[in-house]
C-alpha cells in the first residue's frame, strides 16, 4: 500500500505533534520550514528547506503531497491560489474571511452570533465609547501580540500612529471566564465538536487549560451550536479553535477563531478519544471523524512558557513534572529560550472533575516551572 502524504506549511510544534499523530493513520508528514532545528523536522518523513512564504517551494511541496495544511493562517491566500494541482485544507476560500479580524468580526455579526461591540479606529469618534477599550491590529496577532487594553485617549493615538491601516477597536468584555472550544469538519460535512475548556491567559497568553469547566448544559449546548454554525458558513474542512468570553451575566460572546490545531485542544492528546491533530490529519485526508469525547473524569493542561534568555533544557524541572503523578510532558526541543516562548507542556489526566484539584495541579506545576511563583 503507498502511504499517503500530507504536507504542512511550517514546522513548528503543531506540526511537530501532527506528524506524530500522522503514523497511526497510515500517512506521511512533509514540512515546508526555513529552519533545521524546529520541532517538526525530527519528526517528519520529509522537509523542503525554505521560508513558509516561498511560492516555488509550497508548488514543490503540492507535488509531493496529496495535501497541504497549515501549521498558522498568517498566509497569502491569493498566491497560494495560483499554485497549479495544489490541494489545501482547509480550502483557502474558507480562510478568506478570517486572516483580517474587522473581517472576522464582520463575518460573525452577519452569521447573528454574539460577539463583542466594535468598529474600525476612524469610526471610533461617532461609537461614542468609554475607556477601557481593546485595540488589536488586524492581522498577523496571535498569543496577545498586536493586542492592547487601551485605558486612555493618548495610549490610543499612539496605537493609532503605530499602525496606519486603522486597527479594530472593541469594547472591553469584563469577562468571569474564558472558554474555548475545538472542533473539526470533514469534506463530507460531518462536525464534531470536543468538551468546553476554561482557559487562562497570563499577559494575553494561554497558560493553563482545564476540562472542568461550571457551565450550564445550555450554555454548553448554544457554544456547540455556534461553532457548528460557524465551520458550516465557512465550509471549512480541519480543525479550528473557536476562543469565548463568558460574563457574570451567563453570556457568551465569540471571541477569535484560529483555523487550525490550537493550544486549548492539546490535552486531547491524552484526555479524548481521538486527538485535535489526529482529527484534523483525518479531515484534511477525507477520512471519517473520530470520536472527540473525554476518555477520563478531568485533565488540565499547562504551557511551559520561557521566563528568561537562556539555552538550558530545564531537564531537572522537567523531571520533577514528570513525577506528578498522571502527568504526561511534552517537550519541543527548542534550542533558544526567551521569555512568553512556548517551550512544551504538560496535560494531567485527573479521577476527578473538582476544579479546586485542577487548579491545584496547575499551581503544582507552576511552582515548579517558573522560579518565583
Amino acid at each position: 500500500m503507498v502511504l499517503q502524504r500530507v504536507g504542512i506549511i511550517g514546522g513548528g510544534q503543531l506540526a511537530g505533534m501532527m506528524a506524530s499523530a500522522a503514523a497511526s493513520l497510515d500517512l506521511k508528514i512533509a514540512i515546508q520550514t526555513p529552519n533545521s532545528t524546529d520541532t517538526a523536522v525530527a519528526l517528519a518523513d520529509h522537509t523542503i528547506f525554505a521560508p513558509i512564504d516561498d511560492l516555488a517551494a509550497t508548488a514543490q511541496l503540492a507535488q509531493e503531497c496529496d495535501w497541504i495544511t497549515f501549521e498558522n493562517e498568517f498566509v497569502d491566500l491569493v498566491a497560494l491560489g495560483k499554485i497549479p494541482g495544489a490541494v489545501f485544507r482547509p480550502p483557502l476560500s474558507s480562510l478568506t474571511p478570517l486572516l483580517d479580524k474587522y473581517d472576522q468580526r464582520c463575518f460573525l455579526q452577519n452569521l447573528g452570533l454574539p460577539v463583542p461591540q466594535f468598529c474600525l479606529g476612524h469610526d471610533l469618534a461617532a461609537a461614542d465609547w468609554q475607556f477601557p477599550l481593546v485595540f488589536k491590529a488586524r492581522r498577523h496577532g496571535y498569543d496577545g501580540q498586536g493586542t492592547f487594553i487601551v485605558r486612555d485617549a493618548a495610549t490610543l493615538q499612539a496605537l493609532q500612529q503605530q499602525f496606519p491601516e486603522s486597527g479594530l477597536i472593541e469594547e472591553f468584555v469584563p469577562f468571569t471566564c474564558e472558554l474555548a472550544v475545538m472542533a473539526a469538519r470533514s469534506i463530507t460535512g460531518e462536525i464534531t465538536v470536543y468538551p468546553v475548556v476554561e482557559t487562562v491567559q497570563v499577559k494575553q497568553v494561554c497558560q493553563r487549560v482545564y476540562t472542568a469547566v461550571e457551565l450550564s448544559s445550555t450554555t454548553q449546548t448554544q457554544i456547540a451550536k455556534i461553532a457548528c454554525t460557524i465551520l458550516e458558513n465557512l465550509g471549512t474542512v480541519g480543525i479550528m479553535g473557536i476562543e469565548f468570553f463568558y460574563t457574570a451575566a451567563g453570556d457568551v460572546l465569540v471571541n477569535e477563531l484560529a483555523p487550525r490545531t490550537h493550544n486549548s485542544g492539546h490535552l486531547s492528546i491524552e484526555a479524548c478519544a481521538t486527538s485535535q491533530f489526529a482529527q484534523h490529519l483525518r479531515a484534511v485526508a477525507g477520512m471519517s471523524l473520530g470520536d472527540p469525547s473525554l476518555t477520563c473524569k478531568a485533565a488540565v493542561m499547562v504551557n511551559l512558557l520561557g521566563y528568561e534568555e537562556s539555552t538550558s533544557d530545564y531537564l531537572a524541572q522537567r523531571h520533577q513534572i514528570s513525577e506528578i503523578p498522571g502527568a504526561y510532558l511534552h517537550w519541543y526541543h527548542k534550542p533558544a529560550v526567551r521569555p512568553g516562548r512556548k517551550l512544551g507542556h504538560v496535560t494531567v489526566i485527573l479521577d476527578t472533575a473538582d476544579r479546586a484539584r485542577s487548579i491545584a495541579v496547575a499551581e503544582q506545576i507552576e511552582a515548579i516551572w517558573y522560579p518565583h511563583s
